[in-house]
């Protein structure tokens, strides 16, 4: 009975992601992506019409496509996994943030709050949050190409054919628990340092419960990531910003794109260690991981694949 309710419990918290502004497809965000594709759409087609537009955003070869149905599969066992497995053994943002703060104290000793001025400490400490959890996803998600053994679970996202904004649910349970865990590791940083240099009353900027740089970041089209919508920013403003277009390209099928582009919101990561292409310099792409790569066709194999892929992968080794 307690699978059923757990089933029912995930089953019906699905809704509440379009009114949470912490999720991609918060209703905000999806009505900003559908106005930044109208100017999308003008490029390509020089014209709008509304019927065509919403056929063009609405492809029903691209939303009903077989990838895009395991898409929504996985987003949905996905929920019911982690309430299951992961929630109880993922790392929490207090004991980091309170270890963290003792390191500091510890290397440096006690010191006083440098300042009392809220706007300055909420300024302050909003730009770490955003900056310590920008730049973990980043080494996650770097982690994620350059370990084999990650590389295998990181498949099935990137063995996407078509995208829609459900393909960031698109991700084995191993890699979101690991996601998880990175939040609560750049949160506890984050409050850590705060606590430390600002005492205990540390809060935000935001938007809706969200970080404000997380939400302006949302509405500028973050939705169009994962999508057909081609959204680019140009090359001055995509050497300092992932466009939408970019990590189209990241999701590109050719090998030289797989290591491209890593970057969730801020592309100087990318810069610094010379991942980073502009989309101006890459031509008509297609999604996936190539031919040579089977075998993410279903629930069943996008689960079992990668340890699989994992065993075998250590089995070689040895020999």
């Amino acid at each position: 009975m307690q699978i059923v309710d757990l089933l029912s419990e995930s089953i019906l918290s699905l809704p509440g992601y379009l009114v949470d502004a912490n999720k991609r497809v918060f209703g905000i965000y999806l009505v900003s992506a559908i106005l930044l594709a109208i100017p999308a759409y003008l490029v390509q087609k020089k014209h709008v019409k509304l019927g065509t537009f919403w056929g063009y955003l609405f492809n029903k070869k691209i939303w009903f496509h077989a990838s895009a149905r395991l898409d929504y599969s996985l987003f949905i066992v996905n929920r019911l996994l982690k309430l299951l497995l992961w929630t109880p053994i993922v790392l929490t943002m207090v004991p980091i943030a309170i270890g963290f703060s003792g390191i500091l104290e510890t290397l440096f000793g006690e010191t006083a709050p440098v300042t009392d001025n809220q706007v300055i400490i909420i300024s302050i400490f909003t730009l770490v949050l955003f900056l310590l959890d920008d730049l973990t996803r980043f080494l996650l998600h770097l982690a994620m190409h350059k370990v084999p053994i990650l590389w295998d679970f990181h498949k099935v996202h990137h063995s996407a054919k078509v995208m829609t904004p459900m393909t960031i649910y698109r991700s084995h349970p191993f890699e979101s628990y690991l996601y998880a865990c990175r939040m609560a590791l750049s949160q506890g940083l984050a409050v850590g340092i705060g606590y430390y240099f600002f005492g205990p009353t540390l809060s935000m900027f935001d938007v809706l419960g969200a970080n404000v740089f997380v939400f302006v970041f949302n509405v500028m089209g973050a939705n169009l990531r994962h999508s057909h919508v081609w959204w680019s920013w140009g090359d001055k403003i995509e050497s300092w910003f992932i466009s939408p277009a970019q990590h189209q390209v990241h999701h590109s099928d050719k090998p030289e794109h797989f290591d491209r582009n890593l970057g969730s919101t801020l592309a100087i990561w990318d810069r610094m260690i010379g991942t980073l292409i502009r989309s101006s310099n890459v031509g008509k792409i297609r999604f996936g991981i190539g031919v040579g790569e089977p075998g993410h066709d279903s629930v069943y194999q996008a689960y079992l694949k990668p340890f699989k892929d994992n065993l075998s992968r250590m089995t070689f080794v040895k020999k």
